[in-house]
Order: C-alpha cells, then sequence, then structure tokens
C-alpha cells in the first residue's frame, strides 16, 4: 500500500465531548488512540499531519437538526440541569453537562472539515476519530450522541456538488440517524452492518429497511446474530459492501469506524478481533482508491472497551488512513503502557495483534441457509441489491 495524501483533524479540545466519570464513552479512549498513534509514528511529526479542528456554526447545524433542538442544546450546556429528556437531553444515555453544546459542535466542526479538505483536494483521506455520532436524529439526541456529525458533513458534500456519497458503517449499532437523514435522497447510499436489533439498541436497521418510496435501495443493512466473529463477519461485508459500491459508483466515500463490535466491547455480543477489524478498514481504504478516485472520509465512532480495544483499533485505522498500515506484530511502546497504567491503573495490551488471522469464506463459495449468519447476508442481498441493479444470487 503506497503512502497516501491524508490528515487527521484533531486537538485535544475534542476531548471536551465528555458526558461524566461513569458514562462508558469515556473521551480518554480519543487521547490514548493519538498518543499511541503519535508514539508508533503513525502521525504527527514526520508522519500524518494533525490539523486544526474548527468548530460548526449554527447554519452548518441547520442543514440537519431543527432549531428546538439546537437551542436546547445550548440551554443545557449553560444549565445543565435544564434537561429534556423528550429531546434526548439529560437520559441515561446523553447525560448533560455544561458546555455540551461547544463540545458537540466542535467535533462536527472536525468532521465538516475532514470533508471540505477532501472534497476540495487538499487531501485524499481524512479522519476525525472523535467523531461517527450516527445515532444523533434531526430533532433529538440519542444513543451518546447530541449532533450528527457524520449527516452534516454529507450534506455538506452534496451542497458542494457531490452526485452520489457512499455511508458505510461498522459500528456493532444500527447507523440508524444517518440512515434517517437520508431515507429519502437516493443520491446517498447508506451501509449498515450492526449486530441485530432484535438483540441491541436501537432495535432498528432490518433487511427489509429499505429507503424511502423515491429513495427505494439507497439504505441497506446487514442484522448479524450474535456471537459473529471475525470470519462470520468479513464474509457478510465482502458478500455486500463491496458489490454496491462498485455498483452504486460514488463521489465520495464516508465511513464510520466503531469498533464496539469487539470480543472484548462490554456494550455488544459480537466477536471481532482487532484483526478482523483491521482488515475492513483496508478493504475500505482500496474501495475508496478503486471508485472514487480516492475521496476518504473517515470518523470515529463507539468502543467501551478503552484501553483494550479502542487505541488499537484506531491506531491501525489511522495507519490505513496514512497509506502506512501499523503491522500488527509490532509492540504497544512501553511509555504508552507506562502512561496507561499511571493514569487509569489498567495493564495495556503489549501488541497491536489479538493473534487472529481475518480468513472468511467468500461468498461465491456457496450459500448456507442452516446458519443464521448465511440467512442475513442472504435477506439483505435479496431485499437491498435489485433495487440498485445487482443480482442477489444464490
Amino acid at each position: 500500500m503506497a503512502a497516501c495524501s491524508s490528515c487527521v483533524v484533531f486537538d485535544p479540545t475534542l476531548t471536551t465531548y465528555d458526558f461524566g466519570p461513569t458514562h462508558p464513552m469515556n473521551p480518554i479512549r480519543v487521547d490514548l488512540t493519538v498518543r499511541l498513534a503519535e508514539q508508533l509514528r503513525v502521525v504527527g511529526d514526520g508522519a500524518m499531519p494533525l490539523v486544526a479542528a474548527p468548530h460548526a456554526t449554527d447554519a452548518d447545524l441547520l442543514t440537519v437538526h431543527t432549531a428546538d433542538l439546537i437551542e436546547a442544546v445550548r440551554r443545557t450546556s449553560v444549565d445543565p440541569a435544564d434537561i429534556q429528556p423528550e429531546l434526548g437531553l439529560g437520559t441515561d444515555d446523553n447525560p448533560t453537562f455544561a458546555g455540551m453544546h461547544e463540545a458537540a459542535r466542535h467535533v462536527v466542526g472536525a468532521s465538516l472539515e475532514a470533508a471540505r479538505m477532501v472534497w476540495e483536494g487538499e487531501v485524499s483521506h481524512a479522519a476525525n476519530i472523535a467523531g461517527g455520532l450516527h445515532h444523533a436524529m434531526p430533532g433529538r439526541a440519542s444513543g451518546f450522541c447530541v449532533y450528527n456529525d457524520v449527516a452534516v458533513a454529507i450534506r455538506w458534500l452534496l451542497a458542494q456538488g457531490a452526485k452520489r456519497v457512499v455511508y458505510v458503517d461498522v459500528d456493532v449499532h444500527h447507523g440508524d440517524g444517518v440512515e434517517q437523514v437520508f431515507w429519502d435522497d437516493p443520491r446517498v447510499l447508506t451501509i449498515s452492518l450492526h449486530e441485530t436489533g432484535q438483540m441491541l439498541f436501537p432495535g432498528t436497521g432490518f433487511a427489509h429497511d429499505l429507503g424511502g418510496p423515491d429513495a427505494e435501495g439507497s439504505a441497506v443493512n446487514v442484522a448479524l446474530p450474535p456471537g459473529t466473529g471475525d470470519a462470520g463477519w468479513l464474509r457478510a461485508f465482502h458478500a455486500v459492501v463491496p458489490p454496491l459500491v462498485r455498483e452504486f459508483a460514488p463521489d465520495v466515500l464516508v465511513t464510520q469506524h466503531g469498533c464496539d463490535s469487539h470480543m472484548s466491547d462490554p456494550l455488544a455480543h459480537l466477536m471481532l478481533s482487532v484483526d478482523g477489524q483491521r482488515a475492513a478498514y483496508q478493504t475500505l481504504h482500496d474501495l475508496a482508491h478503486e471508485v472514487t478516485g480516492g475521496r476518504w472520509v473517515v470518523t470515529g465512532g463507539g468502543g467501551y472497551a478503552i484501553v483494550e480495544v479502542v487505541p488499537r483499533a484506531w491506531t491501525h485505522l489511522l495507519g490505513v488512513v496514512s497509506g502506512s498500515p501499523v503491522d500488527p506484530d509490532v509492540e504497544t511502546p512501553e511509555d504508552w503502557r507506562g502512561h496507561v497504567a499511571e493514569v487509569l491503573h489498567q495493564d495495556a495490551p503489549t501488541r497491536m495483534t489479538d493473534g487472529r488471522a481475518p480468513d472468511f469464506r467468500d461468498w461465491s463459495e456457496g450459500f448456507n441457509p442452516e446458519t443464521w449468519l448465511d440467512r442475513s447476508i442472504q435477506a439483505t442481498r435479496v431485499a437491498a441489491f435489485p433495487p440498485n441493479g445487482l443480482d442477489p444470487g444464490p
């Protein structure tokens, strides 16, 4: 893989998006990722640059969100006791905190800057690992997500002249907010691979969910059984994502990389390794070069094993974005492990691998209707392939 023109949109104040010390989405996971990536020379001096993250304006937010939601978030930023559960503010998932509006619009601004740099040709790939807040709805915060940075970035790309955008979401939870925003827009193809909503929040995202009447097939969902590991997940991914991306032929690829599909994640039930996740990152990178001329906007997302998984997974992601992937067999730096021990009193992983070989059986080798996994894959292909001009096959 050749080195790519790329950057990470980041500054430390992005970690002020913080629901408190007992909340699963501790922003230290972003800090630990950047520290690890810097020490492995993935980002920073002589490597992929870190560029400043601006704040989104109200005009930016209004391209997706209602004025009522923005005003409510602004009020609760000043007075966190001013909760509005009907808007998703002050719930267990989204507890209020001082400065919430500023912190949330900063995350949106970082994704907008990543989209701008890619669209205007300053770089081929740009990442915002603090982003990927894919559950936020136009008029309601949801699932740890106040504003939907991904949807705002995609709306901006369309406004700048992008004719077609593909959004691929590999978070363990269904990318419901982004799907909802573009439900009736045939210019945006949203593809989400996630643990089935029968078992997991937000309880949506099934094969028959295909988009609005004028955009049938623009929403694609692969609902995976709990317990799915690398081989099954990659089988599903390759059976659905590459053919759809190639057929849709987008101008830009936008991807969300929640790493809560990992076997160690405390909030879900898939069984991927960092090695399997890394393999998906590489495929998406290659698809961007094949289909969009390299235009690739990358965000983070969920991930709640904040020491064991997130820093390694996203450092691998940033390595792929840079065009210089991190060798899975490399050791994590001693200084980084020492920092984890000092700050969190935990033992950090010593290697960048889980020791797994991310092999899978290609869909072309046969379909087994006796397995829940294959039935799920086939249901998605049967539902979503024909509206996109593809043969679902056997």
